[in-house]
C-alpha cells in the first residue's frame, strides 16, 4: 500500500484466516498519540508496552510502532483531520491503538472517532469494567462490577442520518410523513404553523404565532437484522470462549419496538439458531411457560445451566442502569445497541474509578481490524503538563495484546497497574482521593506500573 507522507517501519503485517489472527514476532503497529494529554499518556503508556513485551519475551518479540496522524495534530501538520494515509495505516496493518482526539467543531466529520469506527466497519465496541483493588470509587462495592460490554459500534442514531430543524431536507420528511402517514404525523407535535399557533393561543396570546417558524430536528435510527446478529454473536462467543455466567441483551424495546424491540428479537433468534443447546433464552423460557407452565420453564432453564449451558437474557435500558448500581453482580457480558451502550459504558466506568482509566476497542471479527482506544477527552488544559492519569490508554493496550494472543503481556501490564495503585504512588485523579497516596507524574506513574510487573 503507498503512502503519501508516512512510511511504515520495518516489520510483519497481521494477517487474518478463518477468523483467527496470525501475529509476527515484530508487528507493525500503527500508533496515534492523540490531542491535548495525548502525547504525555502515549509516552508512558508506551514504556508500559514496551517494558512488558521485554520481560514477557526476552526480546524475542517486540512492536515496530508506526506513527499515523489524526485530529488538531494532524490538521496542523497536514491540513486535513482525518488524513488518508491514517486510515490505509489502519486498514493495511490490522490492529493499532490510539489516544484522544480533538474534533472538527462546525462542519464536515461529526466525530473522528466514529469515522474511523464507519470507515473500518469496526461493529463491535468493546468496553470491559473491572474493579482495581485501591482506586477511589462512589459506590460502596466496586469489587462487584466485573462486566463487558459489546456495544453496537455503526448503526442506531450514531449512523449520522440527522438533518436540523427549519432545513429543506427536515421539511421534505415532514412533507412526505404528513402525506405517507398521516396517523403517524400527529405525533409530530409542532410540526406546522397551525399545531404552533393552537398552542402559542393557549400559553402566550399575546405573541403573534405567525412570527414563529417551524423547526422540527430530524433524525433516522437504523437498527438491522444483520447489525444486531454479528454484534450479539461476537457477545455469545466471548462469552462462551471466557467461560462467563451470562450475556444480557439490553434495550429499550418496550418503547421503540421496531428497533430496540427487534435488536432482542433478533438477537435471542439469532443466538438460538446458532449456538442451540450451549445457551438457554429467556425467549425459550417464556415459550415454554406459555405451552407448559412456569414451573416447567423453570425446570427446564435450571437443568440447561447445570448442563452448562449459557444464559441469554434480556433488560430494558433504564432499569438496567438502575440495577448495576443496586445489583451489579447479576450482569457479566452485556450486548446492547449504539447510544444505550455510550450511556451504560461510562456510567460503569464511574462506579470503578472513572473515565480516566476506562478502557476501549473497536473490533470487526470477521475482517481483524482493531482500533484500541482511550475512552476519555483531551483535557487540553493539562496538555503538556505530564500530570494525567495514562491508564486508560495503558488498559486499551492490554486489550490490544490479549487480541493478539500475547497473553503474557497482557497479564504483566494489569500485574503492574495492580501494584502501582497499591503502592499508592498515583497520579493527580488518584491521590486527591486515596488516604496517605503521594501524587506523581504521568511519566512517574508509567515507571512505577513497570516496576511493579
Amino acid at each position: 500500500m503507498s503512502y503519501q507522507n508516512l512510511t511504515p517501519p520495518a516489520g510483519g503485517k497481521i494477517t487474518i484466516a478463518h477468523g483467527k489472527l496470525n501475529v509476527p514476532e515484530q508487528p507493525v503497529l500503527p500508533f496515534i498519540r492523540g490531542d491535548g494529554t495525548g502525547p504525555d499518556i502515549w509516552a508512558a503508556s508506551q514504556r508500559v508496552f514496551d517494558a512488558a513485551v521485554q520481560k514477557a519475551y526476552g526480546g524475542k518479540r517486540r512492536v515496530a510502532w508506526f506513527e499515523a496522524y489524526a485530529g488538531e495534530t494532524a490538521f496542523k501538520k497536514f491540513n486535513n483531520w482525518l488524513p488518508d494515509d491514517t486510515v490505509a495505516a489502519f486498514k493495511e496493518f490490522l490492529v493499532g491503538i490510539k489516544g484522544p482526539l480533538t474534533t472538527p467543531i462546525g462542519g464536515g466529520i461529526r466525530s473522528l472517532n466514529v469515522a474511523l469506527r464507519q470507515m473500518l466497519d469496526l461493529y463491535v465496541c468493546l468496553r470491559p469494567v473491572q474493579y482495581f483493588s485501591g482506586v477511589p470509587s462512589p459506590v460502596k462495592h466496586p469489587e462487584k462490577v466485573n462486566m463487558v460490554i459489546f456495544r453496537e459500534n455503526t448503526e442506531d442514531i450514531y449512523a449520522g442520518i440527522e438533518f436540523p430543524g427549519g432545513s429543506t431536507e427536515s421539511q421534505k420528511i415532514l412533507d412526505f410523513i404528513a402525506k405517507e402517514f398521516p396517523m403517524d404525523f400527529k405525533k409530530i407535535r409542532f410540526g406546522t404553523h397551525d399545531a404552533i399557533a393552537g398552542y402559542m393561543k393557549l400559553a402566550s396570546p399575546e405573541h403573534d404565532a405567525s412570527k414563529i417558524p417551524v423547526q422540527v430536528g430530524i433524525g433516522i435510527k437504523p437498527v438491522s437484522n444483520v447489525g444486531t446478529i454479528r454484534l450479539v454473536k461476537a457477545a455469545v462467543e466471548y462469552a462462551l470462549r471466557q467461560k462467563r455466567r451470562s450475556v444480557t441483551i439490553v434495550h429499550k424495546g418496550n418503547i421503540m419496538k421496531f428497533t430496540e424491540g427487534a435488536f432482542r428479537d433478533w438477537g435471542y433468534a439469532a443466538v438460538e439458531r446458532i449456538f442451540g443447546e450451549r445457551v438457554y433464552t429467556w425467549a425459550r423460557w417464556e415459550r415454554t411457560k406459555e405451552e407448559k407452565g412456569e414451573a416447567a420453564a423453570n425446570d427446564e432453564q435450571k437443568a440447561a445451566l447445570k448442563a452448562g449451558a449459557l444464559l441469554v437474557k434480556d433488560a430494558i435500558a433504564d432499569i438496567t442502569l438502575q440495577q448495576v448500581l443496586t445489583r451489579p453482580d447479576e450482569f457479566d457480558v452485556i450486548a446492547t445497541l449504539n447510544l444505550n451502550g455510550d450511556y451504560l459504558s461510562d456510567a460503569l466506568a464511574a462506579q470503578v474509578g472513572g473515565i480516566g482509566i476506562a478502557p476501549g476497542g473497536n473490533i470487526n471479527y470477521v475482517t481483524g481490524h482493531a482500533i484500541f482506544e482511550a475512552t476519555h477527552g483531551t483535557a487540553p488544559k493539562y496538555a503538556n503538563l505530564d500530570r494525567v492519569n495514562p491508564g486508560s490508554v495503558v488498559l486499551s493496550g492490554e486489550m490490544m495484546f490479549r487480541y493478539l494472543g500475547w497473553t503474557e503481556v497482557a497479564d504483566l501490564i494489569l500485574k503492574g497497574l495492580n501494584g502501582a495503585i497499591a503502592s499508592k504512588r498515583v497520579t493527580y485523579d488518584f491521590a486527591r482521593l486515596m488516604t496517605g497516596a503521594t501524587e506523581i507524574k504521568c511519566s512517574e506513574f508509567g515507571e512505577n506500573i513497570i516496576a511493579h510487573m
